[in-house]
């Protein structure tokens, strides 16, 4: 019994870790746009959110179902019948004493059902600022999608129905929402919000974090845009086309999507506006020359000091008419760029190296907002 209640945390803790990582970047881009900066304890608070995420999961929709246990079962029923379970604890635990029926399997089913959604309430309500009445019907809405994705296999793709939808697994998972909620003022009334998104056009200190987490910012983007392309590439050539992949990487799955991605994450960004990177942006950095003027060729310079380098060099590292030795040589530097540019900002200052060998300051984009106006 100890292991089936515990071991899903466990699942919930890995991959919710796991999914933190892959997404710190969009909720770094969220965070620092909405609030003006970024808090740690947001920061925590979206870390445990994601583990949150993962234990709804785990405990809603695991262990997978085996093709021999589907051949072995039959689906089990809908439960239509509201507070059923309220009759199941009456059977179960008739002539048990206080304790045994707190104990018993029925009582806690009820109780961790509740539980399993009090921080949705907490989390929808205080963390993400949401009134009472939408945190308990998304509370609901939530339920009632668990329940159907068990009620159908998973859509289908389970092979079979494993788990019992049950319409009173709503009400409590409803009820454990509508907790927390009303319990959200009083116990996350440290979580940082409405009072950061106040001052969230206030200049902030340039910071070296700052500086670091905008590379970060940059960096995914520049890989999240090349990975759309190369997949959409692929799905054509697999299933628009009907042919098989090549084994090489080539134009079409490797060159092509890095060039995208250098023109719209490096060329676009720096050719507009203040000149700063995405990740720049994101993070209210604007790079600034000593004269006030915004040339584009000096935004240019500074970009391939750095991010822009990197992109480049990726560019060439994936070009199929090159020579193997020049594309590996230009992968190799591309790892470069990214240490050099990352120990440059840590030993240097906020400025790293592309502001310096550019000749420019990185500024508080809203200081340079406020002194325009």
């Amino acid at each position: 019994m100890t292991d089936a209640w515990t071991w899903p945390a466990y699942v919930a803790v890995l991959f919710g870790t796991v999914t933190f990582v892959l997404f710190f970047a969009p909720i770094v881009v969220i965070e620092s746009r909405t609030y003006g900066r970024l808090s740690p304890l947001r920061l925590a608070g979206a870390a445990a959110f994601a583990i949150y995420g993962m234990a709804l999961v785990a405990y809603t929709l695991l262990p997978w179902p085996e093709s021999a246990w589907c051949a072995a079962h039959e689906a089990p029923p809908v439960q239509w019948r509201p507070f059923h379970s309220v009759d199941d604890i009456v059977n179960d635990t008739a002539g048990l004493s206080l304790m045994a029926r707190l104990e018993s399997a029925a009582v806690l089913q009820v109780v961790f059902n509740v539980v399993l959604f009090v921080p949705w309430g907490l989390f929808l309500r205080r963390f993400f600022g949401r009134g009472l009445g939408l945190t308990v019907i998304s509370g609901a809405a939530v339920s009632v999608l668990i329940e159907t994705t068990q009620g159908t296999g998973v859509f289908g793709l389970a092979g079979c129905v494993y788990r019992v939808a049950d319409v009173d697994d709503v009400l409590t998972n409803t009820t454990g929402a509508a907790i927390g909620a009303l319990l959200a003022p009083v116990l996350l009334r440290w979580m940082p919000g409405q009072e950061l998104r106040r001052t969230r056009r206030e200049p902030r200190p340039v910071t070296r974090s700052r500086r670091l987490l905008g590379m970060v910012v940059d960096l995914a983007a520049y890989t999240a845009v090349a990975a759309v392309v190369a997949t959409a590439y692929r799905a054509y050539v697999l299933y628009g086309r009907g042919d098989e992949l090549p084994a090489e990487a080539g134009w079409g799955d490797r060159a092509v999507p890095s060039i995208v991605a250098f023109v719209l994450v490096m060329l676009v960004p720096t050719l507009s506006g203040p000149g700063a990177s995405l990740g720049q942006r994101a993070l209210w950095l604007a790079p600034w020359w000593a004269d006030g003027a915004v040339h584009r060729s000096r935004a240019l310079a500074r970009s391939l000091c750095g991010f822009g380098l990197y992109g480049l060099l990726d560019v060439v590292s994936a070009l199929p008419p090159l020579d193997d030795g020049v594309t590996d040589a230009a992968a190799s530097l591309t790892n470069v760029v990214i240490v050099v540019s990352g120990l440059a900002v840590l030993v240097a200052g906020p400025r790293g190296l592309s502001f310096r060998l550019a000749g420019a300051q990185v500024a508080d984009a809203r200081a340079e907002a406020a002194t325009a106006r």
